[in-house]
C-alpha cells in the first residue's frame, strides 16, 4: 500500500507556496519552477495536491486570517444579529476584516484568480463561485436573523457582497482606503433603514 502523505510536510509546502504566489502571482505559474524554488520536485507537488488548480484553490483557502472563517465563527458563537443595529455592527466588522493591512498583500492574488476564472472557468471557476456563494449565503443568514424577509435578505446580501469586492479594487490601485470606507458606510446608511422597517 502507498504511504499516506505527511500532513505536516504538506502544510509546510502549502504555506511556502502561498508566500511564493503572493510574491509572484499566477501568471505563467508552472509547477517545475515552483518546485525548484521550494527545493522539491513537480512530481512531489502533484503527489501532495493532485493538480495545479487544486493546489491554488487550497492556497486561497488556507489563510487563517481570512474574513470568512472569522465571521462564521463569530456568528456561531454569538448568534445572528438580533436587529438592524446589530446587523450594521456586523457589516462594519466585515469591512474591517477585509481591509486589514495584513490581508492586503494577498488581495492581488485573489483578484487574479477571479479574473482568470472569468476567462477560463475550467481552471478556477468553482473557486470564484464558492467565494461568492459562501459570502452571499452567510450574509443572507445573518440578515434573516435580524428579521429581514427572505427575498430582501438575499437581495441585500448579494448587494453587500458585490459592493465589498467592488470597493476593494480602487484603493488597491490608488491607496485611498478612507474613500472606500466612506462609500461603504454610505451604502450601510442606505440599507439600515430598510432593516429597521422589517421589525
Amino acid at each position: 500500500m502507498p504511504r499516506p502523505p505527511d500532513l505536516a510536510k504538506r502544510r509546510e509546502l502549502l504555506e511556502r507556496i502561498h508566500d511564493y504566489v503572493v510574491r509572484n502571482g499566477l501568471s505563467g505559474l508552472s509547477l517545475r519552477p515552483l518546485a525548484e524554488e521550494l527545493g522539491t520536485s513537480d512530481r512531489m507537488l502533484l503527489y501532495y495536491f493532485g493538480t495545479k488548480e487544486r493546489l491554488i484553490a487550497e492556497v486561497l483557502a488556507m489563510d487563517d486570517r481570512r474574513p470568512m472563517p472569522r465571521v462564521r465563527d463569530r456568528l456561531k458563537t454569538a448568534g445572528p444579529p438580533e436587529d438592524a443595529a446589530g446587523m450594521r455592527r456586523l457589516m462594519e466588522e466585515v469591512w474591517q476584516l477585509f481591509t486589514d493591512p495584513d490581508l492586503r498583500a494577498s488581495f492581488p492574488l485573489h483578484l487574479e484568480v477571479m479574473s482568470d476564472s472569468l476567462l477560463h472557468p475550467e481552471r478556477y471557476g468553482p473557486v470564484l463561485q464558492d467565494i461568492v456563494a459562501q459570502w452571499t449565503d452567510l450574509l443572507t443568514t445573518a440578515l434573516l436573523g435580524a428579521g429581514v424577509p427572505e427575498d430582501r435578505a438575499r437581495s441585500h446580501a448579494t448587494l453587500l457582497v458585490g459592493a465589498i469586492f467592488g470597493l476593494l479594487l480602487p484603493p488597491l490601485t490608488n491607496g485611498r482606503w478612507d474613500d472606500a470606507t466612506a462609500a461603504y458606510h454610505d451604502l450601510l446608511d442606505c440599507l439600515e433603514p430598510a432593516w429597521r422597517a422589517t421589525r
